[in-house]
């Protein structure tokens, strides 16, 4: 049984965790008006998407009775987990020691560090984010009381989405009247797209879920860590445990500089400030929506938004290339969805 004050913070957090707006971004692309249905995250508790996981894998080891009150929490991270650790550890009372490769934007560490969590950088030098892992194993092998989330293979990440984020954008969907055809999301960890995939496949009788890459840095594609690439948060050096691409569709490749440029463009366009990924997220759908034709309705995802990255490529001019879909996008308007709690 979990302890009556962690269970009263664990109720609250669920109050700011989820439950976010769905946007309806109208685009125009190649002669056709294509609508784009994103799950606006920026809304959840430090403003990313990670927040839903974050919660879920602590409720659950907690009723599972794998970490205890007060128990330090280790974890390896490009970012937005460990801002979501960081903030969901200290509310529930935990320390917290994020282990993190040393080129993330230093607005992460920055934002990591005022939650009042340790970080610990890691160079290319030193194994990068594979090694970033296997320091937090050693870490809890030599000290006592650690819990790590390891949130690249903990079958709770999955859940998270499957739990929220699908019951979410199916139910505000079906408010609109349209039921998803697809749905496309940048794999990290792959729970978002693990998860949500696989609620909507139960609900919604063809539907694809496609897993989204750099093209700069094929991951998936190629079974190992190759080229680089600047969506922070996706593609992490090798293939997650919990992402299983024989029960995926087609990995969609977007390039880095694409996603730069439609990131900017929502921005400049309709307001929202977004992270690289969402920017990647929302190419990589208007892709499927094009191959699916006429009668696609894309789900996808907004990760968080574009204040964690005021020190990248993101605000700096990007050059176009020929093969980007971005300069061929029209961003007409955005219609917004009521955050919508489904009922158990």
């Amino acid at each position: 049984m979990i302890d009556p004050v962690v269970q009263e913070r664990l109720d609250s957090l669920r109050h700011l965790i989820g439950a976010t707006k769905l946007l309806v971004v109208r685009c125009r692309v190649r002669g056709r008006e294509i609508p784009i249905y994103a799950k606006y995250e920026a809304h959840n508790f430090t403003g990313s998407i990670k927040d839903r996981m974050a919660l879920h894998i602590m409720e659950v080891a907690y009723n599972e009775g794998r970490v205890e009150p007060g128990a330090e929490i280790a974890e390896a991270t490009s970012g937005n987990t460990g801002i979501s650790f960081a903030a969901v550890g200290r509310a529930l009372g935990h320390p917290v020691r994020i282990y993190m490769p040393d080129w993330m934007s230093r607005e992460r560490v920055l934002v990591i560090q005022s939650l009042g969590a340790t970080i610990i950088p890691v160079s290319r030098d030193e194994g990068g984010f594979v090694g970033s892992i296997q320091m937090v194993e050693d870490y809890a092998a030599s000290h006592d009381n650690v819990f790590m989330p390891r949130q690249f293979e903990s079958p709770a990440n999955v859940e998270a989405h499957y739990q929220t984020t699908g019951p979410e954008l199916l139910s505000q969907m079906r408010e609109l009247g349209v039921e998803p055809t697809a749905f496309v999301a940048g794999v990290g960890t792959g729970g978002t797209v693990m998860g949500t995939g696989s609620y909507l496949r139960e609900h919604v009788p063809g539907v694809t879920a496609h897993p989204l890459e750099p093209a700069n840095s094929p991951t998936l594609k190629t079974g190992t860590k190759v080229g680089k690439h600047r969506i922070q948060g996706i593609s992490d050096e090798f293939i997650p445990r919990i992402i299983h691409l024989d029960e995926l569709d087609p990995i969609v490749d977007v390039w880095d500089g694409d996603a730069i440029l439609m990131a900017q463009k929502l921005a400049k366009t309709l307001g929202l400030g977004v992270g690289i990924s969402s920017g990647a997220n929302l190419v990589g759908a208007l892709r499927i929506a094009l191959e699916q034709g006429e009668d696609a309705h894309v789900g996808t995802v907004f990760c968080d938004s574009n204040k964690k990255y005021l020190s990248t490529d993101l605000f700096h001019d990007e050059p176009v290339r020929e093969d980007y879909l971005t300069p061929e996008v029209e961003l007409l308007g955005c219609r917004v969805v009521p955050g919508y709690v489904p009922v158990a």
